[in-house]
């Protein structure tokens, strides 16, 4: 089992170091928004990681990888999500837009909702999202999680305490990143450097988003 343990934790590493839609979202919602913003949009994302391997452990994730159908009403639904953010973070690179405006603002609240706690949840929700916006996240739960449990132990058990381990290692990592752009932020929130941070995130997040659209299964 500790073999097992070991291999599937340095593989969730070497996952979480990879980036992706998250690490773009989460670098600039800290940017923009402080520490806090980043680590409430860190936790969100959190939570989609273990509803994928929560999902895996209860089958649901293999519907979505045996279902054509199912994949590609996620996959089109997820590309429409990150090409939404990647347009945001252009329209507000453009306008100059206030430091406290997160790429997920119109997920559902107002414009008078910038106080810490609205905004707090504004990042989780956009956290939670971007997640779910990449339905190979589900399959690859289904697909990557199982190669490591031990031989006569039970699945779904060993798949639930995978999934918090792979929460976890991704916290750890994330939350280094939100303190590492925390304390450039001085330097990066420079209405001009911010500009083009917003640029760049936006035209990452456009790109991620048309691959998404655009790859086969």
């Amino acid at each position: 089992m500790l073999e097992s343990l070991f291999a599937f934790a340095g593989a969730a590493v070497l996952i979480a170091m990879a980036p992706g839609p998250s690490t773009v979202v989460i670098m600039r919602q800290s940017m923009r928004s402080g520490r806090r913003a980043g680590l409430a949009t860190v936790l969100g994302n959190e939570t989609g990681v273990l509803l994928w391997g929560v999902a895996a452990a209860v089958g649901l994730s293999a519907l979505l990888a045996a279902s054509r159908l199912a994949f590609e009403g996620l996959r089109v639904a997820g590309a429409v999500v990150l090409v939404w953010f990647g347009v945001r973070a252009l329209w507000h690179a453009r306008r100059g837009g206030p430091v406290a405006a997160g790429a997920g603002e119109d997920l559902g609240a107002g414009s008078d909702g910038a106080g810490a706690g609205g905004s707090g949840w504004r990042s989780y929700r956009l956290g939670l999202v971007t997640n779910f916006a990449n339905p190979k996240a589900g399959v690859f739960a289904v697909s990557f999680l199982p190669q490591f449990v031990p031989e006569g132990w039970p699945v779904a058990a060993v798949l639930v305490g995978f999934s918090v381990l792979w929460a976890l290692i991704d916290l750890v990592w994330y939350t280094a990143v939100v303190w590492l752009v925390g304390a450039a932020r001085q330097v990066l929130g420079r209405p001009g450097v911010r500009r083009r941070l917003d640029q760049v995130s936006g035209v990452v997040l456009v790109g991620l988003g048309v691959r998404l659209a655009a790859e086969a299964r």
